[in-house]
């Protein structure tokens, strides 16, 4: 009767998910090369998932030369609670676009049913709060005096995401809407400045799976696909090459977007560091010189009793 309870209530937040917004087309942010290692920035289901302690930074530094490139950088620990039943997580950011500055928190709770041996399913809700700041004082214009750049936007947000996430060892598979609110700006906030909103509403879906081809390679491709109203959808595909459960090297394609590179080096049983470059292929590809983007991860524990294997997701 629990079992049945609870696949009704993840029914429930998937149905919440798409109500009101079954027009979705798709775009952009987040934005991350290594987004199948920032999971949890995603999806707040992915919490406690690994079933071990662990701790992710990962900075990136996109569009190099480009004036006001955006730079982001993303902190975010989780941890499994209760038998790996349930899973908690905290994620803390600051995401620089210009004259647009964007810093918050984010609290999450995912619960974890067992559907098979090797086969789970959980759902999460995330809660946060993000400061949304727009100097636009900053802005050189055209006409002396502009009304529409007196003064700066500065501006604490409420974001409230869903997530769904479901594993087995080999593969996953995940829905999640970040921020369902639609956070938008007063009126007072955006009299004349031509600002009228700070988050859309996104979709993502994640999937990846884990392909032996021997004692020493396994082949792990992933995708991910980035929805949100009014623009084209945008996907990421992925394949990562794993040497000896060390090393890894793999290529991405983003869709109109960017061709990448990356790598990572998992050093110990707990330590991983990864790199991934990015070259544009898009109109910006002459003005900029590229993506740089680093992550490492430390896990605290052997990862003998997770339920996902540490090296590949």
């Amino acid at each position: 009767m629990k079992l049945i309870k609870l696949k009704a209530y993840l029914l429930l937040l998937a149905i919440l998910v798409f109500i009101n917004y079954g027009n979705l087309q798709a775009q952009t942010a987040p934005m991350y090369a290594q987004y199948m290692f920032n999971m949890m920035h995603i999806n707040p289901a992915y919490a406690g998932s690994r079933g071990v302690p662990n701790v992710t930074a990962l900075f990136r530094q996109q569009w190099v030369g480009l004036p006001g490139e955006p730079r982001t950088g993303v902190i975010s620990a989780d941890m499994p609670l209760k038998n790996n039943k349930l899973g908690i997580g905290l994620q803390l950011y600051n995401d620089r676009l210009g004259i647009e500055r964007s810093t918050g928190m984010n609290l999450s709770l995912a619960t974890r049913v067992t559907l098979s041996n090797k086969a789970f399913l959980s759902a999460g809700l995330q809660a946060g709060i993000m400061n949304y700041q727009a100097n636009l004082t900053e802005v050189s214009t055209f006409t002396p005096n502009d009304p529409a750049f007196y003064n700066n936007i500065n501006k604490w947000i409420p974001l409230v995401g869903v997530g769904l996430f479901y594993n087995t060892d080999k593969f996953y598979a995940g829905i999640s809407a970040p921020d369902v609110l639609k956070s938008r700006l007063t009126a007072i906030d955006n009299v004349n400045t031509g600002v009228k909103g700070v988050n859309d509403f996104h979709v993502f879906f994640t999937s990846g799976y884990v392909f032996k081809i021997n004692e020493d390679l396994n082949l792990k491709p992933s995708m991910l696909v980035k929805m949100v109203n009014g623009s084209n959808a945008q996907l990421d595909l992925n394949a990562n090459l794993w040497i000896k459960n060390t090393v890894a090297v793999g290529a991405s394609y983003r869709t109109g977007d960017a061709v990448i590179g990356m790598v990572e080096w998992q050093v110990t049983p707990q330590l991983r560091f990864g790199y991934a470059y990015e070259k544009s292929i898009s109109k910006l590809k002459s003005f900029n010189q590229g993506s740089h983007e680093f992550m490492i991860r430390y896990e605290f524990g052997s990862g003998s009793n997770t339920i996902l294997s540490p090296r590949y997701f």
